[in-house]
């Protein structure tokens, strides 16, 4: 019916991206531009990173949150992917990177198409991170601890990187464990408009009802990072 409100989330929040100073394609300033343009009003700048770059990459995103983020139009949250860490390594890493200033910290999770150590999901959830991205095979062991500990599992809009949604989704709805989608952005194709945001969610298995309050869910956390960072 004509002037029917639609019912579905009009925002997009998106907590993975990378920028030039990892191996994306935008400075911080494009891609909060180009995301802001799509719909987003939460962005995640979260570059790869391990022991060698954590510092450079981190105090990029954390220059470019606060010059940029309002400026632009959507808040800008500094955070870090730590890529290819060996599990053994992951919960230092963690703590380092919130030592030095990530308002949250992403782990790039057992994805089906890359050469992911095994081990690195379980590690991942163990040390508290933030956000457990494109977790491939995830066990149902490692939905529950991820319930437990309050870390959130992506739903991933990279192409690949999303071939086991359907089955993070499912584990996640039996473990009672958070889900979020993000675009794990490269590239300013790669950057989900809303309707997008809820192709990956529905193409996953959930419900209207379940996706709305996944919105509402992502909507929530990233405002609860913004006053992390305006406190700091």
């Amino acid at each position: 019916m004509s002037g029917e409100c639609s019912p579905w989330p009009d925002l997009v929040v998106d907590l993975h991206t990378h920028s030039i100073h990892s191996d994306g394609q935008l400075a911080p300033a494009e891609l909060a531009r180009r995301a802001f343009v799509k719909g987003c009003r939460y962005l995640g700048l979260s570059d790869h990173v391990d022991q060698s770059n954590l510092g450079q990459c981190l105090g990029a995103a954390l220059a470019a949150a606060r010059e940029l983020s309002g400026a632009i139009g959507l808040t800008l949250l500094a955070g870090v992917e730590l890529t290819h860490v060996p599990p053994g390594q992951i919960s230092d890493m963690v703590k380092r990177a919130r030592s030095l200033g990530a308002v949250f910290v992403v782990v790039h999770g057992e994805s089906p198409v890359e050469p992911v150590a095994p081990g690195t999901n379980m590690a991942a959830i163990e040390a508290g991170a933030d956000i457990l991205a494109h977790p491939g095979l995830l066990t149902p062991r490692e939905a529950n601890l991820a319930a437990e500990k309050g870390v959130f599992l992506e739903l991933s809009a990279r192409g690949g990187h999303g071939f086991a949604n359907g089955l993070v989704a499912r584990l996640a709805r039996a473990n009672g464990a958070q889900l979020l989608i993000n675009s794990d952005a490269h590239a300013p194709e790669d950057l989900m408009t809303a309707d997008f945001q809820r192709t990956v969610g529905l193409g996953a298995g959930l419900s209207a009802e379940e996706y709305v309050a996944l919105i509402a869910q992502a909507t929530a956390f990233a405002q609860g990072l913004a006053l992390k960072a305006a406190d700091r």
